[in-house]
């Protein structure tokens, strides 16, 4: 019996402790997928099913709308035995929602001692990024005064303390052509901060209740990035990448579904307000549960492209040239690198934003073009450069692998010809490394490839060492 005793202990156990995390889960309304926090307590019903007061509510209005006499429904006389009404409308106290709420995790304050000052914020993005000083400095002070304004916010909810200066947030715009490092800049800061930072594309945003993802939908990566916690994901920073697909359409005669329109629906995200954002879900439906996010304290960062934009500004500045001596050319900014950066909202306006969209982005700063230095230095001075990577590959092989550095120029012409930016050096190097990596694996006394300046201009090939063999 003893025996019998102990072995009922454990399962009574783990049950009490089962319970108690099924209690802590958030629970949702089987019906309106609501949280518990935002509908009250939930009526628990046989079969694990949770329903809120509204739509018991709602059903019971209905019920009466069509004409059943509620009266007759008793338990002596129909199998509904498990709804109490008298506890559910009676006069019994209705434990309020603040009240039913589960504890939340407190949030640690931030301080201005924890908190990274710019210059520590870009030393970090310069182990991974090459160039690009302007938009580095920009982000890395955009960051900081972020987190300032959390300090801020902080420490009026701590002292409860409604007076003083509301610092507000800046959100970003990032101009670039392609392959200048844009989503790369973002994504680098999204490994060395610890924040949640969530990176997504306007490109499948459309108007509300058009095929495509709804534009909370956003905010609910943000939300997924910070594990569901909603007060650490309105601390959020989150990056919306080919921002210019968005771009107010020209000369059509059909609904702008996924320009003008999304554009008007983004305006209060970045503004900030209250939204109601799908959990687990890009879009809303019956079945998925709601969350409220607010995104006054969200900083955004916005990407694109802008293929035109060039165009756009050199017809701006080639209208103050004029005829005679003194006169400035026409041609003069044709071949023009860093033309984006003398961009203006006019442009922008002129390229398809709408103003309003604009004006919720005053920080706007471009990135420039890719050279065949910067090229060159892509290839091998980032902590995860692509050089590296294959060296990594190949010293599996035990194996050594060197570059010329006339090869390594010549593999940044060779990218630079396909003109999509830093993404064509793999693109190149994939080329040439396929037959190398193919054969190495099949000879065991390799000890060293060289990659030469002929292999790479398809005029000879590699040079190999075998192991032993002097340099």
């Amino acid at each position: 019996m003893e025996d019998e005793e102990k072995k009922d202990k454990p399962k009574d156990a783990e049950s009490a402790d089962r319970e108690d995390t099924e209690q802590k889960k958030p629970r949702y309304c089987s019906l309106c997928r609501r949280a518990e926090r935002i509908t009250g307590p939930l009526i628990s019903v046989p079969g694990g099913i949770a329903i809120c007061r509204d739509c018991i509510e709602k059903g019971l209005d209905t019920m009466q709308s069509s004409g059943i006499d509620l009266s007759s429904v008793t338990p002596s006389n129909t199998k509904i035995s498990f709804l109490d009404l008298g506890n559910i409308f009676g006069t019994q106290h209705r434990p309020s929602a603040a009240e039913n709420a589960e504890p939340k995790k407190e949030t640690p304050l931030l301080t201005m001692k924890s908190i990274p000052a710019p210059h520590r914020i870009k030393s970090q993005l310069d182990q991974y990024v090459i160039g690009q000083e302007d938009a580095k400095k920009t982000v890395s002070v955009a960051v900081y005064n972020h987190y300032k304004r959390l300090v801020s916010l902080d420490k009026k909810k701590k002292e409860d303390d409604g007076a003083g200066v509301e610092i507000e947030k800046s959100n970003i715009l990032l101009l670039g052509p392609t392959g200048c490092g844009k989503t790369y800049l973002v994504q680098t800061l999204a490994r060395i901060l610890d924040i949640p930072l969530a990176l997504t594309d306007a490109t499948s945003l459309t108007e509300a209740g058009y095929i495509g993802d709804d534009i909370e939908s956003v905010v609910s990566k943000l939300l997924a990035a910070a594990d569901g916690d909603v007060e650490k994901a309105q601390r959020g920073i989150i990056f919306i990448d080919e921002i210019d697909k968005i771009a107010k359409k020209h000369n059509t005669n059909q609904r702008d579904v996924n320009g003008e329109a999304v554009q008007q629906g983004m305006l209060k995200l970045l503004e900030g307000s209250v939204v109601e954002v799908p959990v687990g879900a890009s879009s809303k439906n019956a079945m998925v549960p709601m969350e409220l996010v607010d995104t006054r304290n969200i900083l955004f960062i916005c990407g694109g492209a802008f293929p035109d934009l060039p165009e756009i500004v050199r017809e701006r500045l080639n209208k103050t040239s004029g005829v005679g001596f003194a006169a400035q050319l026409r041609d003069r900014f044709d071949n023009d690198p860093a033309l984006l950066h003398q961009v203006t909202t006019e442009d922008l306006r002129a390229f398809g934003m709408i103003p309003e969209f604009l004006g919720r982005l005053p920080i706007v700063t471009a990135l420039d073009p890719l050279n065949e230095d910067m090229l060159v230095r892509i290839l091998r001075e980032p902590k995860n450069a692509i050089l590296r990577q294959y060296e990594a590959l190949l010293a599996m092989d035990e194996v050594k692998l060197t570059f010329e550095e006339g090869a390594l120029h010549a593999i940044a012409k060779a990218a630079m010809e396909k003109e999509t930016g830093a993404r064509g050096l793999r693109a190149v190097l994939e080329g040439y490394m396929r037959d190398i990596m193919y054969e190495i694996p099949k000879d065991d006394n390799i000890g060293e490839v060289v990659i030469t300046e002929a292999y790479i201009r398809k005029t000879g090939g590699p040079r190999i060492r075998l192991r032993g063999q002097d340099a």
